[in-house]
């Protein structure tokens, strides 16, 4: 029968090969987390300075990050907020990516339907009437 761990004693784990790394290049994290495409894009996403580490701009590809870092990411749909959960150790699919990272972005604004909906018979601004819609408006003209 083996006898417990003593209090001050280190608990037997994996060993230093199987634990997974606690901090990662800032580049493989974006390129595991499939936030970018490739490293090269992560790069020079980085060093463009469209990347923050827990609100500090980075220039480096080679910073380090690790589990609890918030990084805001300037991406072209919009401004991402990530808070990292784990570093991960390969591009895996999609399902495993998302579980390196938690979303804090904030939904965006409801649009106000009403503002969004043009008129029937209103021609979309920038270009000329259709046909179709010339004829709507003449009837309409009619009437009145």
């Amino acid at each position: 029968m083996a006898e417990p761990a003593a209090a001050g004693s280190p608990t037997p784990g994996p060993t230093s090969a199987q634990e997974p790394a606690q901090k990662l290049r800032l580049d493989r994290w974006l390129f595991f987390s499939r936030l970018v495409k490739s490293r090269s894009l992560a790069a020079k996403l980085i060093e463009a300075g469209h990347v923050r580490i827990n609100g500090t701009k980075t220039h480096q590809a080679k910073a380090p990050v690790g589990p609890g870092d918030v990084l805001t990411i300037a991406l072209p749909p919009g401004v991402k907020i990530i808070k990292l959960l784990a570093c991960g150790t390969r591009r895996g699919p999609a399902p495993e990516a998302r579980t390196l990272y938690e979303d804090l972005t904030p939904p965006p604004p409801p649009k106000d339907e009403q503002a969004v909906t043009p008129s029937r018979f209103a021609p979309s601004p920038g270009r000329r009437p259709t046909k179709h819609e010339r004829d709507e408006l003449q009837r309409l003209k009619r009437q009145l």
